[in-house]
């Protein structure tokens, strides 16, 4: 079940967003702490405005809700809406057994017995959810993962509390994979927002149900992802899962913000994923985990794309191709001959391979010296520091911008100081923001631009293919 977070602070608020999101969930979640006074007075004639089933919640301060009433004045007021026809009613775990609990279960309301952790994941998080479950309650878990160890431990509570009903909920980034594959935790449901997240790392209804078909996850979906850090700006979801849709092919592609890539292996192996994306830090850190790589994979040095294989993984690179479809016809015709390359990470090592293997004569500029001049005598190009940028200009006909600075939420931020002149070629395959200062200063300059989300299109249709076995549907290209 998708359920939406009541954001409003009237009922009349909160009815308006269940209309909004009607098509998306199942249930709804009615927060009386975000309620004004007068409103939560009048919480038990809410189910009867509302075909959807509800949970009636009054979140205390300390468990990220705005409830500063003493337990008591909590208690009366959670007895007063109860006179409602609500389905579910959260309790946390360290309330003892009262009148709201004995009013509950006298009325046929279901039990969530709930406990949140903002710090973390408490060491006895399976047994503690066992033994909430015991009261004959559903159990639930709100947590904050910091990691990808942690990530692969809420994962687990499926295999290791089989029996349990209960909802597991990853807090705050690292926690939005639990989130979107909720049925993969063994969870009954997820909980969603209709715009703003009213919990840390919420996923809206709408992506939930439309772009994710998140409650529609069973034993036979195959699931794909990206993997990065920072990765969460990413638009490659809207990419896979349209086209995965497309050919109504069971799948989902998600994002896994990553700290560490031998524990994102074993997380990949626990939920069987068939391949996955990669991007910046990770693209040189995959391949020691890779038990087959191709030609391009193995001269660029750098893998993006991920497949399993019977008994291994395989590593591809489509980041060449994408990044070549755009200008390709300008190498051709011989508009491009020179190209200045900003950076030398894991896309800078795909995008001089391509364009050394096209005639471009390259020059590498990055920040760490050492960095250009390995990839630089890899594929014997010239190289040179960020500072002596100034030299080139006027003298190259592409410049290309590979790093991740500029990327969003640093919009004012661009790699490089460098004076265009307006005759040169500007591509920068950041694709949020679509412009950055760098093509900002190229555009004021005169420049030819071209923009990450090109790139970003061309690889990832090729991914798709690598995936699926099948071409990137063209109506899928028309949607996006």
């Amino acid at each position: 079940m998708i359920c939406l977070t009541l954001s409003g602070n009237t009922l009349s608020s909160c009815l308006d967003e269940i209309r909004q999101n009607r098509e998306y969930i199942d249930l709804a979640e009615l927060r009386l702490d975000l309620l004004e006074p007068e409103e939560q007075k009048k919480a038990a004639s809410f189910p009867s405005m509302t075909d959807v089933p509800l949970i009636l919640t009054l979140r205390r301060k300390e468990d990220g809700g705005r409830c500063e009433l003493s337990e008591r004045d909590r208690r009366q007021l959670l007895l007063s809406a109860l006179d409602g026809d609500f389905a579910y009613v959260d309790i946390e775990e360290d309330v003892k057994k009262n009148d709201v609990e004995m009013k509950a279960r006298e009325k046929g309301v279901k039990i969530i017995r709930s406990f949140h952790d903002f710090s973390g994941i408490p060491d006895d998080i399976y047994s503690r959810i066992y033994r909430l479950s015991e009261r004959g309650d559903i159990a639930k878990a709100a947590v904050t993962p910091h990691t990808i160890q942690d990530l692969l431990t809420l994962f687990r509570i499926s295999e290791e509390l089989k029996d349990v009903e209960k909802i597991i909920i990853g807090m705050g980034d690292w926690g939005i994979p639990i989130r979107i594959l909720y049925k993969k935790a063994g969870s009954i449901l997820t909980f969603a927002c209709s715009g703003n997240a009213v919990a840390p790392g919420q996923v809206s209804a709408k992506d939930l149900k439309l772009l994710y078909r998140a409650d529609q996850v069973n034993e036979r979906t195959g699931i794909y992802g990206i993997i990065g850090n920072p990765v969460l700006h990413t638009s490659s979801p809207l990419i896979h899962n349209i086209g995965f849709h497309a050919i109504n092919y069971n799948a989902i592609y998600l994002p896994f913000l990553v700290d560490n890539v031998r524990i994102f292996f074993a997380l990949a192996e626990y939920l069987k994923m068939r391949g996955f994306s990669v991007t910046i830090p990770f693209k040189d850190a995959v391949l020691m985990y890779l038990g087959n790589i191709t030609r391009e994979v193995k001269q660029i040095g750098a893998c993006n794309t991920v497949v399993r294989m019977p008994g291994m993984w395989k590593g591809m690179n489509t980041d060449y191709y994408g990044f070549l479809q755009p200008i390709l016809k300008d190498i051709d015709s011989g508009r491009v001959k020179s190209a200045l390359v900003i950076g030398a990470g894991g896309a800078s090592q795909a995008i001089v391979w391509a364009l050394r293997n096209r005639g471009v004569k390259v020059t590498i500029l990055n920040r760490t010296i050492g960095r250009a001049e390995k990839l630089a005598k890899i594929n014997l190009c010239e190289y040179d520091t960020l500072d002596n940028a100034h030299k080139y200009e006027g003298k190259v006909d592409l410049v290309v911008q590979t790093t991740s600075v500029g990327l969003y939420p640093d919009f004012d931020i661009s790699p490089v100081d460098f004076s265009f002149t307006g005759k040169e070629i500007a591509y920068d395959i950041i694709y949020k923001p679509k412009m950055t200062k760098f093509l900002k200063e190229a555009e004021k300059a005169g420049c030819t631009l071209h923009f990450g989300e090109e790139m970003l299109l061309e690889q990832g249709k090729l991914q798709f293919e690598l995936f699926t076995g099948y071409h990137y549907p063209k109506e899928a290209v028309r949607s996006l």
